[in-house]
C-alpha cells in the first residue's frame, strides 16, 4: 500500500487545520526558554514554564479525550483550541508578570487544545480508507516532524531577531485561525461503543500501558534535545542561536524517518521494532552530550530524529492493535498525555540538575531516565496475558488488527 490513497482534498484541508493547531505546540516550549532567558536563572525558570504547559497537556489530554463525542467532536475541539490561544496570547502579552501568573497561562494554553491531537488523528483515520490508516499515520507524522523543525528556528529568529513575545504571540494566532478551519473537515468521525463488549472505557486504556509508558520514554529524550541545549551550547562556547537549527535537523531527521518507515513492511513485531528504536534514540542523545562541535551535533541529532520517528509509529500501530475501534480516540488523548508526562519527568529532571551540575551531566542523566522507561514498557509488553482478558486485551492481534488496517505485531507496517 503507497502512500497515494492518502492524498485528497479531505487529508489536505486537515493538514492546513493540524499545522495552526500543531505548530504552536511545537513552538512553546523553546518559546517559553527565550521568553524568560535574560531574568535571573532564567533557564531553570524557562524549564519550569515548559514543564508546567505539559501538566497541562497531562492532565487536559486523558480528562477532555475520555469526553470527546466521537460524532459531535468538532464543539470541543474548537472550544480547547480557543482556550490555548488565549493562554499563548496572554503569555505573549505579560512577559514580565510574576513566574506563578505565566506558569498558571502556560498551564491553561497546553491544557485546553490537549485532546486536538487525538481528536484530529481520529478525524484523520475517518477520511482515509480503512487500508491505508497506517500510510495515514505516516504522513501525519511527517507533517507533525515538518512542523517540528520549522517551528524551532522560526522560534529562535523571531525571539532573537526582533522581541521574545513574538513567538508566543504568533502562537496564539495560528491556533485560533485553526479554530475557524475546523469548519472545513466533517463534524466527527463514526463511533460503534458495542465493541468494547460492555467494558469501561478506563479499564481498557488501562491495560495498554506498556505502549503509554514507551511513548513517554520517546518524547522525554525531545524534552533533552530542546530544553537543555542552549545551556549545553553555551557550555560548549557555541552561540546559542545554533539551537533552533539544531532542532530543526532533529526534525527533518524524524519527518525522512516517518516517510521512509511508512514505505514497507518491517521484519519484527512492533515491540521489538521498539526496543530497538529506542534505545538507539537513547544511545544518539547521550552522544549529543559528549560529541565536539556543531557538526558532529547536528549529525547525531539527525540520526536521533529519523528513530524517533519509528519509534513513535510503532507505538501507535500498537495501539491500534490493542484498542477497539470506538476507544482509539481516547487512547490516543491517553497516549499524547503518557508523552507529554515523560517531557515534563525529563525536563523538570533535566532543568533540575541544571543547578548543580553541568548541562552535559544533566543530558546524561535524562538519558538514563528514558532508558528505565523503556525497559519497564518492553517488559511489560511482554508479559503474559491474563486468562480471562479476552479478545480487547490483546487476544489475537493480529486477526483484529488486520481487520482495522493497521497491521499485525508480526508485519509492523
Amino acid at each position: 500500500m503507497g502512500y497515494r490513497e492518502v492524498m485528497s482534498g479531505g487529508v489536505v484541508r486537515w493538514g492546513i487545520v493540524a499545522v495552526g493547531a500543531r505548530m504552536p505546540v511545537a513552538a512553546a516550549p523553546l518559546a517559553l526558554v527565550f521568553l524568560v532567558r535574560e531574568r535571573p536563572g532564567g533557564y531553570v525558570l524557562g524549564a519550569a514554564l515548559a514543564a508546567a504547559y505539559v501538566v497541562g497537556e497531562i492532565i487536559g489530554a486523558p480528562l477532555l479525550g475520555m469526553r470527546m463525542r466521537a460524532e459531535r467532536a468538532r464543539p470541543q475541539l474548537a472550544v480547547g483550541l480557543g482556550v490555548g490561544a488565549l493562554g499563548f496570547a496572554g503569555l505573549g502579552l505579560l512577559p514580565d508578570a510574576h513566574p506563578v501568573v505565566l506558569g498558571g497561562l502556560a498551564f491553561f494554553a497546553g491544557a485546553g487544545p490537549a485532546a486536538a491531537p487525538g481528536g484530529l488523528r481520529a478525524l484523520l483515520t475517518a477520511l482515509v480508507p480503512e487500508k491505508a490508516v497506517a500510510q495515514a499515520l505516516a504522513v501525519e507524522s511527517m507533517l507533525t516532524f515538518a512542523i517540528w523543525a520549522v517551528a524551532p528556528a522560526a522560534v529562535t529568529g523571531l525571539a532573537l531577531g526582533a522581541d521574545p513575545v513574538l513567538p508566543l504571540l504568533s502562537a496564539g494566532l495560528l491556533m485560533g485561525a485553526s479554530v475557524a478551519g475546523l469548519w472545513m473537515l466533517p463534524v466527527g468521525w463514526a463511533s460503534d461503543a458495542g465493541d468494547r463488549g460492555g467494558e469501561s472505557m478506563a479499564r481498557i486504556l488501562v491495560r495498554a500501558w506498556p505502549v503509554f509508558v514507551t511513548g513517554a520514554a520517546s518524547l522525554s529524550m525531545l524534552a533533552l534535545a530542546e530544553l537543555v541545549l542552549p545551556a549545553l551550547l553555551e557550555q560548549r562556547g557555541i552561540g546559542v542561536g545554533w539551537a533552533g537549527p539544531l532542532l530543526a535537523g532533529l526534525a527533518v531527521g524524524s519527518a525522512v524517518g516517518s516517510f521512509v518507515y511508512g514505505l514497507r513492511r518491517w521484519p519484527g513485531r512492533l515491540r521489538t521494532q521498539s526496543m530497538v528504536l529506542m534505545f538507539g534514540l537513547c544511545g544518539c542523545l547521550g552522544l549529543v552530550a559528549v560529541v565536539p562541535g556543531v557538526g558532529w551535533m547536528f549529525g547525531v541529532l539527525a540520526v536521533a530524529g529519523v528513530l524517533q520517528a519509528g519509534a513513535m509509529l510503532t507505538r501507535n500501530l500498537s495501539l491500534r492493535e490493542l484498542l477497539p475501534p470506538s476507544a482509539l480516540a481516547a487512547g490516543y488523548s491517553v497516549m499524547y498525555a503518557a508523552v507529554g508526562a515523560g517531557y515534563a519527568a525529563s525536563g523538570s529532571l533535566a532543568g533540575g540538575l541544571l543547578s548543580f551540575v553541568s548541562p552535559s551531566t544533566a543530558v546524561l542523566a535524562g538519558v538514563g531516565l528514558g532508558v528505565v522507561l523503556t525497559v519497564v514498557g518492553v517488559l511489560g509488553e511482554v508479559r503474559p496475558a491474563a486468562p480471562d482478558a479476552g479478545p480487547s486485551a490483546g487476544g489475537d492481534v493480529a486477526e483484529r488488527a488486520a481487520v482495522r488496517g493497521g497491521g499485525d505485531s508480526e508485519r509492523g507496517l
